[in-house]
């Protein structure tokens, strides 16, 4: 599978999130419930978020990295040369912003996926039901 590019892309495999994530995929799945459907969305290897600014995608390599992520190797002067555990992608401006090994595009579906794997059907956030209601899971 891949999942769809907008904007700005944030890309997590999941091998990592069930391997870094306080609490594992379980909850992540959780702390972004009321995002996914929205601007979060997954397939079986890779779990999206996005922006659509440079400032915001920065909040979320630095929340990620503050959870215990990888973001990126840099070189000798301190410059970022390579995303390690997560991804920043802008499909409308060029892919990747960084080297990045492990996410390859899908011409056909014009979506992303993990090198290695199959790019099949495109998952996008049609394919999610958001909550519609906050406090349906606020308040449980």
């Amino acid at each position: 599978m891949s999942i769809a590019l907008e904007f700005i892309d944030f890309v997590v495999p999941i091998a990592k999130i069930k391997e870094k994530y306080p609490g594992g995929w379980k909850q992540c799945l959780k702390d972004h419930e009321y995002s996914i459907g929205r601007r979060n969305w997954y397939d079986e290897h890779l779990f999206r978020d996005g922006a659509m600014n440079p400032m915001d995608i920065e909040s979320l390599v630095n929340y990620w990295r503050d959870l215990g992520f990888e973001t990126h190797k840099e070189d000798k002067d301190g410059n970022p040369i390579e995303w390690v555990d997560v991804c920043v992608y802008e499909g409308m401006f060029g892919g990747k912003t960084l080297q990045c090994d492990w996410i390859e595009y899908d011409k056909v579906s014009e979506g992303v996926y993990l090198t290695g794997t199959e790019p099949g059907k495109l998952i996008m956030r049609s394919d999610f039901t958001p909550i519609d209601k906050i406090s349906d899971w606020i308040f449980e």
